[in-house]
């Protein structure tokens, strides 16, 4: 009985130190691997800006550099049914071909239907792209451009009453002097009843993806995400909720996700509860998390995220040093902001395209 009692005994304290030793180690671990993934994730970052798929989000239609609302191309009628535009309405090939006549600002006066094709196929200059502006102006060098920039639809729908209500949704894929820069995808909707609701994704052509979603109403709810494949490379989302006798939203929840570390504050009974950050799904209970919103003037935030520049955070580590998220990004925040702007735009690719059709549409 005695030999049993003491290897039982000896049994339990190896349980305890073996524990007490991993407790420690998840503990310690969470600036080590903070600053991994931050690395990891300018490493993408990098190769992502270097892209061309990125040059075709950075060239947007609007020359703002913060988000906005995504709408049906339809500007006016106010017809009391839905209208519609589908793919099937503007199924094709169009090429742009260089005229130096003069006329409205007509999409048919530039694009030339060339062929029969399932899909909207949209050939044009790469340079017509890279300078929209030059577009509708002529010049003697246009008539010797090629159209090495195709946009190929393989899903457009748009549904409209008018400039308030619709329900848009388009895929495409990017294809520009014969190299894939990547895949295209948005769905936007506004009504009275449901609100404003976006989602979009481009899909880089070595397997990045970028995605974001938003959602108005009583719950209104913003999501950032970047991954490689399966795994998340950053991730955000903030939810605010305002109730019917509410004039203004308030958190609900809130989370960052920069590799295996994910910081979580959610609602308690009494309120927000503090920051709780981990590492693999450990708690890393010697560190600590202070949120920081940076803008305490705006009256009902439905966005307060770092993404968004209304939000930092700062992190004191166990070991009693401390950084803001911000700090460890670097120059990636910016990159990471400019990149989810233009995903937030309607960019100059897909105005081309709904140009094109509104103008089919209009001339039927």
């Amino acid at each position: 009985m005695k030999t049993r009692s003491y290897y039982a005994v000896l049994l339990l304290v190896s349980v305890i130190s073996w524990s007490c030793s991993n407790s420690d180690l998840s503990q310690t671990s969470l600036k080590s691997s903070i600053n991994s993934n931050v690395q990891e994730l300018a490493t993408a970052l990098n190769k992502i800006s270097a892209s061309s798929g990125y040059q075709v989000l950075a060239t947007s239609s609007t020359s703002s550099s913060s988000a906005s609302y995504v709408k049906s191309s339809v500007v006016s009628a106010y017809d009391s049914t839905y209208n519609k535009i589908l793919l099937s309405d503007i199924a094709g090939i169009y090429d742009y071909k260089a005229s130096d006549k003069k006329g409205p600002q007509s999409a048919l006066r530039i694009f030339t239907k060339t062929g029969v094709s399932d899909l909207m196929v949209v050939r044009l200059p790469e340079s017509k792209v890279k300078n929209p502006n030059a577009l509708l102006r002529f010049s003697a060098g246009d008539t010797l451009l090629a159209n090495d920039y195709i946009i190929s639809l393989s899903k457009y729908q748009d549904y409209f009453r008018n400039a308030y209500t619709w329900d848009y949704e388009m895929a495409s894929t990017i294809n520009i002097k014969n190299v894939d820069a990547g895949a295209l995808a948005i769905q936007s909707s506004n009504s009275e009843a449901n609100g404003y609701k976006y989602a979009s994704e481009f899909v880089f052509a070595d397997g990045y993806k970028a995605s974001c979603k938003y959602t108005s109403g009583d719950t209104a709810i913003a999501t950032y995400s970047i991954n490689d494949g399966s795994k998340v490379l950053y991730s955000e989302k903030y939810t605010a909720i305002k109730g019917s006798k509410e004039i203004r939203h308030r958190e609900q929840q809130y989370s960052l996700t920069i590799g295996d570390v994910e910081i979580i504050r959610e609602m308690g009974k009494n309120g927000l509860d503090s920051a709780k950050v981990y590492v693999s799904g450990v708690l890393q209970t010697n560190s600590k998390i202070e949120i920081v919103d940076i803008n305490s003037t705006v009256t009902d935030a439905t966005d307060n995220s770092v993404i968004n520049k209304k939000r930092d955070l700062k992190i004191t580590f166990d070991d009693g040093t401390s950084a803001t998220i911000s700090d460890l990004l670097g120059t990636s925040v910016t990159t990471i902001r400019s990149l989810f702007a233009s995903l937030r735009q309607s960019s100059f690719a897909v105005s081309i395209i709904d140009w094109i059709a509104w103008d089919i549409y209009t001339n039927k």
